[in-house]
């Protein structure tokens, strides 16, 4: 017996409790750490608290500027300003970022519901992907503008289909520009959604390809405003690189990667079902993508071939593409017509298993992560306020799969005691502030503080370099979870705290680089 409508109007899995639940449980990684243990997060909280307190504080106007000005990377920049007065930076950023999977499930359940007209069991796949790669790297202001363009995705599709189209014209002009403010990639994710859904639309009504893309690509003109203001934002003082095209090797990377957390064999085994399921989507092997989304999908390949790594100023611009791409296959799955009841259960059991399973371990990576951070983190009470800090963090090379992400850690120690870190980022066209400190040159800016082994280090300075550099240009060295055999020693250097892995020395006034000796090099 196959499962009429009404039978699947009456789905366990569509029942709104559970989906409100889902989109809850989104939030449960995020609820112990005291920081979100997300690698770019501490620089970016850094930046927020430049924005905020450089009027005020007598120490952050000497190693840092911070101009507004109108760009497409400003989602928590802009809502972390009333967060803060409300919270703190520390909490308000965490109360913001821990919003942001609960907005991504709840948008990615919402297109579910409006291509289907109701929530297939095969959903429920797409639903890790709230916590993928680009997340788990920190990339917030793209995660929220993505979250939000599914979210104004549904809104566009419910709209179409009941006719109102007048009224989506008025409220996407607006809407479309605040996806644009809070990242670019999420205004042109919206755009590629919205005009595969309004070709699919004219198609399946008997119009020609070519005529209903031409139809469809019009449909679009409410959300062309951003453009005017790309415009705007291209034509000031902020610029930003392009380039590191084609590169095939990484590109295959990416898409294994869309699960990248901890656990190389967990992550890699997700990605293939994830990516099996939107492959037998395609060749209707068991499953359809519906046409809206399966023409999405086609597009935001085709886009994924052709986009450079880095973007406008902003980096890894197709690794952030990978997951979004999947995110759009899954969600226009579907079992073919005429399935089993069972079997559309046994699709929904297994979509919730693994969601669950995957916040799961999410939970429990994220709480490691956390005790790591905290550990590394009672150095900052003892560092001077306003100081000039020299940071060395340990890490492997960015080859492995997994590390203890204190690449930006030091960022907080901007946050708490408003020194100069050599971690912080000063990305012209992606973000808006600068470094004016430039006497601890080549100890400046990222990734000057990243100690990798010497075999993958290419011309990162290293120890040697960074203890030179030390006398007279930094008033304190801090090594971040470097394990205890590296810890250099000298007259130069005095000892305020260690811990088992990292330790935060004060640079002796007048010491010589001479006076201080560096273990054996990596």
């Amino acid at each position: 017996m196959t499962a009429t409508d009404t039978e699947r109007s009456r789905a366990y899995w569509e029942h709104p409790a559970l989906l409100a639940a889902l989109v809850l449980a989104a939030s449960v990684p995020l609820l112990l750490p005291a920081i979100p243990p997300l690698t770019d997060l501490p620089g970016h909280m850094a930046r927020y608290h430049v924005e905020l307190a450089i009027d005020r504080s007598p120490f952050l106007g000497r190693y840092y500027g911070f101009d507004w000005a109108l760009i497409g990377n400003l989602g928590v920049d802009l809502l972390i300003v009333p967060m803060a007065r409300l919270f703190g930076v520390e909490l308000g950023t965490k109360l913001i970022v821990l919003a942001i999977p609960m907005l991504t499930v709840a948008g990615y359940l919402a297109v579910a519901r409006e291509v289907h007209g109701r929530v297939p069991p095969t959903a429920f796949f797409a639903l890790p992907l709230a916590y993928s790669f680009p997340v788990q790297f920190g990339f917030v202001n793209f995660a929220l503008a993505s979250g939000l363009c599914f979210l104004a995705f549904a809104l566009w599709l419910r709209l179409g289909r009941t006719g109102r189209l007048r009224l989506r014209a008025l409220l996407f002009v607006p809407l479309a520009s605040l996806v644009w403010l809070c990242h670019t990639y999420g205004w042109g994710l919206l755009g590629v959604l919205a005009f595969s859904a309004e070709t699919a639309r004219r198609r399946e009504q008997g119009d020609s390809w070519l005529n209903a893309g031409w139809r469809g690509a019009l449909a679009c003109a409410p959300l062309a405003l951003p453009s005017v203001l790309m415009i705007v934002w291209r034509s000031g003082s902020v610029q930003g690189d392009t380039g590191d095209w084609c590169i095939w090797g990484n590109k295959a990377l990416w898409i294994v990667s869309v699960l990248r957390e901890h656990w190389q064999a967990w992550d890699f085994g997700g990605a293939m079902l994830l990516i099996l399921l939107c492959l037998m989507g395609l060749l209707g092997i068991d499953f359809r993508i519906a046409l809206p989304l399966r023409l999405a999908f086609i597009l935001l390949f085709i886009l994924f071939l052709l986009i450079p790594r880095v973007l406008i100023g902003s980096g890894y611009a197709d690794m952030r593409m990978a997951p979004v791409m999947i995110a759009v296959g899954l969600l226009g799955l579907d079992l073919k017509p005429g399935a089993r009841r069972r079997r559309a259960a046994l699709a929904a059991v297994a979509g919730l298993a693994f969601f669950a399973a995957r916040l799961t371990v999410t939970t429990i990576v994220f709480a490691k992560l956390d005790r790591v951070w905290q550990h590394q983190l009672a150095a900052v009470p003892h560092i001077a306020p306003g100081s000039r800090v020299l940071v060395m963090a340990d890490g492997p090379c960015s080859g492995e799969w997994a590390n203890r992400r204190v690449d930006h850690v030091d960022g907080l120690a901007v946050v708490r005691r408003d020194v100069f870190t050599n971690g912080m980022w000063a990305l012209p066209g992606a973000q808006l502030m600068q470094i004016r400190y430039t006497q601890g040159d080549p100890f400046v800016t990222d990734p000057s503080h990243l100690l990798r082994p010497r075999i993958c280090r290419g011309r990162l300075p290293g120890l040697d370099e960074a203890l030179a550099a030390l006398p007279g240009n930094f008033d304190y060295l801090w090594l971040i979870d470097l394990p205890r055999a590296q810890w250099p020693h000298g007259a130069g250097l005095i000892p305020v705290w260690h811990g088992e892995t990292g330790i935060l020395y004060r640079a002796a006034a007048g010491a010589g680089a001479n006076r201080v000796q560096a273990p054996a090099a990596r």
